[in-house]
């Protein structure tokens, strides 16, 4: 599958039984709707909150915010029936909760086909149990439809047996196998949740470790964390000017058959270019997003 570069700085969780939080999420700023029929569902809700969420993903009417429907589990007795509704909805992705296996992708795949499901939805993967970590990079490798792992760090420290701490070292391996996996496959990789909602400066700075351990955004439990995500998962204005100026001074230096080239006194190689290519990108992608 052909991927774009699309801004997901900010993926927000919605409750699928809630219509009304999901009518008002069609004007908030992020970049990514999770249309939750998993977690946030009751039981005796779930085939409720199928017709709303499916009915939503369908109606177009989020602008360009990226539309994504987690379902149950295929263990689950609502896994498939959630699998089918979602795939004739066409959202951009389905996300599937702790995926341990290619074999599970490779299932939601099949349903997927099966029902219908665009060549544009995506398979989103959550990762959140010891076994889907150790697993990662098969289950990045697992099919050309996988664009994004979903790190599900609250799970996952319950399943460790560990603790929440600031520096969240009891699941630093995690994060960074399931990094190493993403981008040996060409994944997005989403920051875990901060669930403390009262903390604002230690959610910032988790969003911060986040950035700096190379995640591409972060997904979050309430609109109040979408302005700080936001901001810090987005290059600067500094950062993009210095960027374009290292691809127009390598270019040129292309053109003079020269590899190397100076920019404000430092040595600019292919390397440099790429991630400045990158971050241009991302902008204009943000710019796009925003019109």
């Amino acid at each position: 599958m052909t991927k774009s570069i699309r801004p997901r700085r900010s993926v927000l969780y919605m409750p699928g039984s809630n219509a009304r939080a999901q009518e008002k999420a069609k004007s908030l700023a992020a970049d990514g709707l999770i249309l939750d029929l998993e977690d946030a569902v009751a039981p005796d809700k779930k085939a409720e909150a199928r017709d709303i969420v499916c009915a939503n993903a369908a109606s177009g009417g989020y602008g360009k915010r990226e539309i994504i429907i987690r379902v149950n589990g295929l263990d689950t007795p609502w896994g498939e029936d959630d699998i089918v509704a979602a795939a004739k909805a066409g959202p951009d992705a389905i996300l599937l909760p702790k995926v341990e296996s290619a074999d599970q992708v490779k299932k939601l795949e099949e349903i997927m086909t099966a029902a219908g499901a665009p060549e544009t939805t995506t398979i989103w993967c959550m990762m959140e149990t010891p076994l889907g970590i150790l697993k990662a990079e098969e289950i990045a490798s697992s099919s050309p439809r996988v664009d994004c792992f979903v790190m599900g760090t609250s799970d996952l420290v319950k399943d460790l047996q560990a603790q929440h701490t600031p520096l969240r070292l009891p699941v630093i391996t995690s994060l960074g196998l399931c990094l190493l996996a993403g981008r040996a496959y060409g994944l997005t990789v989403l920051d875990g949740v901060y669930l403390d909602l009262d903390d604002e400066n230690g959610f910032h700075d988790s969003c911060v470790q986040g950035l700096e351990l190379g995640f591409d955004g972060k997904t979050l439990i309430h609109p109040k964390q979408l302005a700080s995500t936001n901001d810090v998962f987005a290059p600067s204005e500094a950062e993009v000017a210095h960027s374009r100026k290292v691809i127009e001074a390598f270019e040129a230096a292309e053109k003079e058959g020269k590899g190397v080239v100076l920019v404000d006194g430092k040595l600019v190689e292919n390397l440099h270019v790429e991630i400045a290519k990158a971050k241009v990108a991302l902008a204009d992608a943000i710019a796009a997003a925003a019109e």
